[in-house]
């Protein structure tokens, strides 16, 4: 089905037809309402890519992303595609697995299918492919890696202050024996998580007993960690984790150690997701606001003006803990 056939069926021209499917120009809205009509009954759909080497212009954007499997990655793709969705963008992902080389690759195909901006949401950087997007003059946004540049501009948490809050909250409680559940700690955004755990434990030195683990990311590998930090023969009365994702693993592997939480064991997660509040008990947590950061990431992608020259911009998240069931004093005999 062509264009030309929209515009026979609808009795307009064909730059008539260009104009309403580009919502670019003024058409009255009888016209507008035919066309559409048209467009239903033939069952067209636009050659996206062809409209852009057309156009000059692309109407795509692409996102990548380290785990798309966690909820969290989940919830800034939606919050992404629904502002570009509102102005006639699609997004387009690719998944890494936390992979340096499989980023390096899907940079590459999103270049090569001429998206418009590129989300990078990952933990894991190639050092080399950063003067290649300096290079592109392609709009980029990276969150927790990258650094900003005229074309790029960078989105990053303050970690160390999460991680901070939520143990010395453990610590106001009277927890002493703490644990850390992380993944991939090679990864700097990650390792500063941990980082800033150990830190927080120097502070306490002399008077708290810690551990730190760590194995793949999700609930599988938390349940793991969990299993392994037992093994050890370290008995924790509060676990801190990576993020929420893992912590349900870590919930469920302490359930199965026949521990109740918080009576025995309290537990601390990350991002905040939303299966956070119904997990059981609902998790105390250190809130990211993924809403904001897919928001974020849109404006640095998409400014209002097309003419807009670029123009690389950093912005920084100050994360905030959020106190649920899943967190109170340790036991009183001091053993679990």
């Amino acid at each position: 089905m062509k264009l030309e056939d929209v515009a026979k069926r609808a009795r307009v021209s064909i730059a008539t037809v260009s104009r309403v499917l580009n919502n670019a120009g003024p058409v009255r809205n009888t016209t507008r309402a035919r066309v559409l009509k048209a467009v239903k009954e033939l069952k067209y759909h636009p050659n996206i890519h062809a409209r852009a080497l057309a156009g000059g212009r692309s109407r795509t954007l692409g996102m990548i992303v380290s785990n798309l499997e966690n909820p969290f990655f989940l919830d800034i793709f939606r919050t992404l595609e629904s502002d570009a969705h509102r102005t006639g963008y699609e997004v387009v992902v690719a998944n890494t697995d936390y992979i340096p080389r499989r980023l390096v690759s899907s940079v590459h195909l999103m270049m090569g299918r001429r998206v418009a901006g590129l989300a990078v949401i990952v933990s894991e950087m190639e050092p080399s492919l950063m003067q290649e997007l300096v290079e592109s003059n392609l709009p980029i946004v990276f969150y927790d890696v990258g650094t900003p540049a005229r074309n790029i501009s960078n989105i990053k948490v303050n970690y160390q202050k999460g991680i901070q809050r939520a143990v010395e909250y453990l610590h106001s409680l009277g927890h002493r024996r703490m644990a850390f559940v992380g993944h991939h700690t090679s990864l700097e955004p990650l390792l500063d998580r941990k980082v800033s755990f150990l830190d927080t434990m120097k502070r306490y030195s002399g008077e708290v007993e810690f551990a730190t683990v760590a194995d793949r990311d999700g609930p599988a590998g938390g349940q793991e960690a969990t299993r392994t930090l037992f093994a050890s023969g370290f008995r924790p009365t509060a676990v801190i984790c990576v993020n929420d994702y893992m912590a349900l693993g870590v919930l469920k592997a302490l359930r199965e150690q026949g521990l109740e939480i918080p009576r025995d064991v309290s537990v601390t997660g990350y991002d905040n997701i939303s299966l956070s509040e119904y997990a059981f008990p609902p998790l105390t947590t250190v809130n990211i606001p993924r809403e904001k950061i897919g928001h974020l990431s849109f404006e640095a992608l998409v400014p209002p003006r097309e003419d807009e020259p670029l123009h690389g911009r950093e912005y920084l998240i100050d994360p905030e803990l959020v106190i649920r069931e899943s967190t109170g004093p340790p036991p009183r005999t001091g053993s679990v």
